[in-house]
């Protein structure tokens, strides 16, 4: 397969993944009136919960892809989380543009430590208000943080176009 298949196939990954995400920001959307009620149920604040965890997995795994297609390499040590995480805000001269910025990275990191709260929240439930911060940034920052993904998807794309296109 020539370079510009592999790219071409990388958008078309990234197109995929992209959508997923969109995907968990529409479930948190249609969340979001559960949590504006002074007093949410547990099991509503779960469950808005369980969609911020999935957000970030989202994200995660546009991260993996990113890093298998440019780099070929992801580190498996315990900080892998965050290491490729904070891979996402490199500018990688000669080999990748970063995907997100350090606003994005910053906001990102937030959501990275709340899905290890809620996989070891078993004993203690979560914090309801947490959680209801937690989802207004989410869908505060959804147009900026989608916005530098579409940049970076179209960096790619014009790097590996060809002149007699």
């Amino acid at each position: 397969m020539g370079s510009r298949e592999r790219i071409a196939l990388f958008l078309s990954e990234l197109d995929l993944q992209v959508s997923e995400i969109e995907s968990v920001y529409r479930k948190l959307e249609d969340k979001q009136p559960l949590l504006q009620q002074p007093e949410a149920r547990s099991e509503d604040v779960e469950s808005v919960g369980y969609w911020l965890h999935n957000l970030y997995n989202a994200f995660e795994d546009l991260f993996q892809l990113v890093a298998e297609f440019w780099e070929n390499e992801v580190n498996q040590n315990g900080s892998r989380h965050k290491n490729l995480l904070r891979r996402m805000r490199l500018e990688i001269q000669g080999i990748r543009p970063a995907l997100i910025s350090e606003k994005a990275f910053e906001h990102l990191d937030e959501l990275r430590g709340f899905r290890h709260v809620f996989r070891h929240a078993y004993s203690h439930g979560l914090d309801e208000e947490r959680v209801r911060m937690l989802l207004r940034r989410a869908l505060q920052h959804e147009p900026h943080i989608l916005s530098e993904i579409q940049s970076f998807r179209s960096r790619i794309e014009n790097l590996f176009q060809s002149p007699e296109e």
